[in-house]
């Protein structure tokens, strides 16, 4: 089919997508075709006039259609190069040769040379208009009106660049001349030297960020950590949407790599995210970035980074424009401040926006407030969120990190490409512990250890429950490699520490928490109304009403945060926060533990399914007073207000305050601590507890649709099913996984895309495996990874199916699965679709096919089998007369 008819049998089509582009894309394709001579200037003054979009597309197809078979191949080729593959896959396109250069196109006149070449044109003057402005304003070429209004802050770089060259056209071939010669006379991009001032600033922002991200002081509270001495990357798996009919949905990136090519969803967004559960690694992800750049080992492409703290957004309560969120919230310019500030407006390509936290915001993300001035001031949120859309600084590079829960389909829209952080390999586990301890034997034994508890492995995943495991590796190592087997252990231990490290004397962990227990109390009371009215950084007031003491900070859990507002910025008004958000989770189910007058209503609110709202949280910081739960409260006050205690609170901290709770309320601890008076009252708390988890997860089965006829009865679980059972298994009690489950009559349970991690994994197997009746298990596109299968393998008895496609496993993965396959006899089916396999992994599933005479149907398309791999399972194969699926 001939390209004209191409376009006219879908011309619906070409409609749709080219009124779902940017202005930007579609003025690009423009470019094209005024180069290629598919375009009089009159038709492209008509196809660009300001309308719908849709209009001015429907205008080009009339026109290019017109023009012939020749004209309608151009226009497809100009199609291709400017929009994303992934959005014509809708489109049947055919394969058409490239415009040739033709005496006329080597047109003598800069007129015709400069809409020739028009396209590159467009990006070499792109974000330096303002330099070759001055020059044609020098000349007398452009009026001071004419190059305010090629440079009003409505356009973005691009479109300034085209209205330079089509008033160029209109001023005549001197003018033209002139812009040409300035062109041609710069090897690359047009980008101007940096001025004294600029090049003051740059060394200036760079000192005062090596000095920020130089420690590590959000992990250590007591002490500060190098960075550089114990950063290790996570895994960062970029989404890939080109490769997605393959079946291959992401790989894996470094963190140099964050602006490359590779997973681009939207190439006309500037804002990547890096998505990653509390505890993964974002904040630290950001400061090697910052440290990267301050000291010139990696991103020199750009001129200045700027990095924020979303959390305390929260606080900046007056008006605020781009230029002061620049210079007062970040660093301030020695001098020419005006001048340094139109560096950085008239070159956004060389500028980076870190934001660090956007899920703390206490408002949702919106675009219905448009904001485009540099210079007038609005709200801080407003700000950034037209920062975010490009609405402001177009162009600019913005890296983002949040907790997934917080991500909508609104802010998905101004996303560039979403990376997922995804912890710890072993190999980085074992790089870790050997930075976090130098010597070479005293890490080789901490890290035997670690191995040797596959739970406490399993938790090593986390980088932040690694570096507790790391710092705490004498307390234990006392204890036996039972003792920590769970997140609540984790972080009992590194109470332990802190609370050792303050008192310097040897005492059990029961003593220890009753000669604290006021300080637990304090600290407790502060988290606790934090999370429920999303505050997560106290002033000395709040601090002064939680009781909060000198004493108490030193512990090592609080520490100094610099807060935006002018109004706390006297050293006698200092703001603390919790040295992680999980450990502020910790504290809060510490208080509500402990504390005997915590209501009923309190520990439901908990546990209680409800749905995620992002925006729940809309108080100021000036509302957190008169926090509940205080003593000065008259007994029915304080009732009232315990029973909507944690409705405001954020869903995810909720989750994990929750599982927290669960494990502290285990017979593991209660039987540890269980003689002391402040702990005769958990018994009750935790029957309450038990009775809503298994209530919960009962009500949850309920909801599974009856089988349809000649169909297998599934449950796709929601995300609130993998959190309950991880609540079970930090309560550490068979009797309730048993009575979970119970009722779980199914022949599939689906996991797919629920984030399920090696931590998860051990969750799921402890309840799973209590099972009935064996059930094929659905884990595709998550992060189970080598460390989640060393997890599962205590419930792969109780499989008849596995299902693993996308989950970063390894041949040494494969190994230990193998193995415990040889003595489970349900299982039967293996499905390892796009993983990291090899060859090596062919010799041991030819020894599952040989040993095992029931296994019935392996899966290992998309890794990196080849023919020796293939032989190997073919010699096999000759053996084997059960098996009925292999690809």
């Amino acid at each position: 089919m001939n390209a004209d008819q191409l376009l006219k049998v879908q011309r619906h089509k070409f409609i749709t997508i080219l009124g779902r582009v940017s202005v930007e894309v579609f003025e690009s394709i423009l470019d094209h075709l005024l180069a290629w001579d598919l375009l009089s200037w009159e038709e492209y003054e008509h196809v660009k006039s300001p309308g719908v979009l849709s209009r001015s597309s429907r205008n080009l197809l009339d026109i290019v259609t017109f023009k012939g078979t020749r004209a309608c191949e151009l226009f497809i080729l100009a199609l291709e190069d400017v929009i994303h593959s992934s959005q014509l896959t809708d489109l049947i396109l055919g394969s058409y040769k490239p415009p040739e250069e033709t005496p006329e196109s080597l047109s003598s006149l800069p007129s015709q040379t400069l809409q020739n070449h028009r396209p590159n044109i467009v990006r070499k003057l792109h974000g330096h208009v303002a330099a070759v402005l001055e020059i044609l304003h020098r000349y007398g070429h452009f009026s001071k009106y004419e190059c305010d209004e090629v440079q009003l802050p409505i356009y973005t770089p691009s479109q300034q660049a085209r209205k330079l060259l089509d008033l160029t056209k209109a001023k005549g071939e001197d003018t033209a001349q002139m812009l040409l010669d300035y062109i041609e006379s710069e090897p690359g991009p047009i980008k101007p030297i940096h001025g004294n001032a600029c090049l003051k600033y740059q060394e200036k922002l760079s000192s005062t960020l090596a000095a920020q991200s130089r420690f590590l002081t959000n992990y250590a509270g007591t002490e500060n950590m190098c960075l550089e001495d114990i950063y290790v990357d996570c895994i960062l798996e970029v989404s890939n949407i080109a490769a997605a009919e393959n079946g291959c949905l992401s790989f894996l990136i470094g963190l140099e790599d964050i602006f490359g090519s590779d997973g681009i969803l939207n190439k006309d967004a500037d804002t990547v995210l890096i998505t990653g559960e509390a505890g993964s690694g974002k904040s630290t992800s950001l400061q090697q970035i910052q440290q990267l750049w301050a000291t010139k080992r990696a991103f020199q492409d750009f001129t200045f980074v700027f990095a924020f703290s979303c959390r305390r957004f929260n606080f900046i309560d007056k008006p605020i424009s781009l230029q002061m969120l620049l210079f007062e919230h970040c660093c301030w310019p020695d001098d020419h401040q005006d001048e340094v500030f139109q560096y950085i407006l008239d070159h956004p390509e060389e500028i980076i926006f870190l934001f660090d936290g956007f899920d703390e915001f206490k408002l949702q993300f919106t675009d219905e407030e448009r904001h485009c001035s540099p210079s007038k001031p609005t709200t801080a949120l407003n700000l950034i969120f037209n920062l975010l859309q490009g609405n402001l600084m177009k162009n600019t590079k913005k890296v983002m990190t949040s907790r997934p829960n917080a991500v909508t389909a609104k802010l998905r829209k101004y996303l560039q490409k979403e990376i997922t952080l995804k912890g710890f390999s072993p190999e980085r586990i074992e790089k870790f512990l050997k930075k976090c301890h130098s010597n070479s034997s005293s890490a080789e034994r901490i890290l035997c250890f670690v191995e040797a508890n596959s739970a406490l492995h399993g938790l090593c995943h986390v980088p932040f429950f690694c570096w507790i495991v790391s710092k705490c590796h004498e307390q234990l190592m006392q204890n036996g490699s039972d003792f920590a087997r769970t997140m609540t252990d984790v972080y009992l231990l590194i109470l332990e520490h802190f609370l050792l490290h303050l008192t310097y004397n040897c005492q059990g962990t029961n003593e220890i928490l009753q000669s604290h227990i006021a300080t637990v109390l304090h600290l407790g009371k502060l988290a606790l109304d934090g999370l429920n009215s999303c505050c997560y950084i106290f002033s000395a007031v709040q601090l002064q009403e939680a009781e909060v003491s000198e004493e108490d900070i030193s512990l090592g859990f609080l520490v100094s945060s610099h807060s935006f507002s002018h109004a706390r910025n006297a050293v006698n008004n200092r703001n603390y926060e919790f040295l992680h958000i999980t450990v502020q989770c910790f504290f809060a189910a510490l208080y509500v533990t402990l504390n005997d007058n915590v209501a009923q209503s309190t520990l439901r609110s908990l546990f209680k399914h409800r749905q995620e709202n992002p925006s729940v949280c809309m108080m100021s910081a000036a509302c957190c007073k008169g926090w509940p739960l205080y003593c000065c409260q008259s007994h029915e006050e304080d009732k009232r207000r315990s029973e909507t205690l944690l409705q405001k609170a954020e869903m995810s901290n909720v989750q994990i305050t929750a599982s927290f709770v669960s494990g502290l309320l285990s017979g593991r601890h209660r039987d540890q601590m269980g003689k002391s008076s402040l702990f005769q009252k958990r018994s009750k708390k935790y029957r309450l507890v038990k009775k809503y988890l298994a209530k919960c997860i009962q009500k949850h089965f309920v909801s599974i649709s009856p089988a349809i006829g000649g169909e297998k009865k599934s449950l796709h679980a929601l995300p609130e099913f993998v959190w309950w059972i991880k609540c079970i298994y930090e309560m550490q009690d068979n009797d309730l996984a048993k009575e979970a489950v119970s009722k779980l009559e199914v022949d599939h349970l689906k996991l797919t895309y629920c984030g399920i991690g090696p931590v998860e994994c051990t969750a799921l197997a402890y309840a799973l495996k209590h099972l009935k009746s064996p059930v094929g298990l659905q884990l595709d596109y998550n992060s189970v990874g080598d460390l989640g299968i060393e997890q599962l393998l205590p419930c792969l008895d109780i499989c008849h199916s596995i299902y693993l496609r996308g989950n970063d496993i390894s041949d040494q993965g494969v190994s230990k699965l193998v193995d415990r396959a040889l003595d489970s006899r349900n299982l039967q089916k293996i499905a390892l679709f796009h993983n990291n396999l090899t060859d090596a992994c062919a010799q041991n599933f030819a020894k599952l096919l040989k040993h095992r005479d029931n296994f019935l149907a392996l899966s290992l398309v998309g890794n990196n089998v080849d023919s020796r791999g293939a032989k190997a399972l073919a010699l096999m194969l000759k053996k084997n007369t059960v098996l009925e699926e292999l690809w």
